[in-house]
């Protein structure tokens, strides 16, 4: 379970203090709670983030435990360090909105004919409860050849879940290599 620290300083010298020290900032909010300012020590998150199983996942910050889920990152535009995180509780029940990864699976026909394939959304948004929203989208690219691609409305129906974007915006295709 990855610990934080509850932040007393949320100015900009409490901040930078905290960042030379190692530490992640983040916010944590949800629907009806008081928004918490915390900071994780850096290494430690990412490496929970990456093995995670699940679209949300266990912290434990000023000696509450609670489930979240990474909604937003902010990293530095030259360095590509992560500097800031926003977190949402996940509470069972409450219809909002999650961002749901895109896994491509198989490897397309268009590969072989020069061409490449192009993932316009790493991450689809949707509208459900925790406890209906899939860890992952997987789409299989296998028939897709050079110029088709794969709209929101091509995505399989998931029961009580909404996809939020409009039924036209294009997930992933198969374009030609320059």
């Amino acid at each position: 379970m990855l610990e934080g620290i509850i932040r007393e300083s949320i100015g900009k010298r409490g901040t930078k203090a905290l960042r030379r020290d190692g530490y992640l900032i983040a916010n944590i909010y949800g629907k009806g709670l008081e928004n918490i300012n915390a900071a994780f020590k850096a290494n430690d998150f990412i490496r929970t983030v990456r093995n995670k199983d699940t679209l949300a996942f266990p912290i434990k910050v000023g000696g509450k435990e609670m489930n979240v889920v990474a909604q937003a990152y902010e990293s530095h535009a030259v360095t590509g360090n992560l500097l800031h995180v926003d977190l949402m509780v996940a509470q069972p029940g409450v219809v909002t909105k999650y961002y749901v990864p895109v896994v491509p699976v198989g490897s397309p026909v268009g590969l072989k004919n020069k061409g490449m394939l192009y993932v316009a959304k790493k991450r689809v948004p949707v509208k459900a409860a925790i406890e209906n929203v899939p860890n992952a989208l997987e789409i299989n690219v296998a028939p897709l050849d050079l110029g088709d691609s794969v709209l929101i409305r091509d995505l399989d129906a998931i029961e009580n879940v909404k996809f939020t974007d409009s039924d036209r915006v294009s997930v992933l295709s198969i374009i030609k290599a320059k």
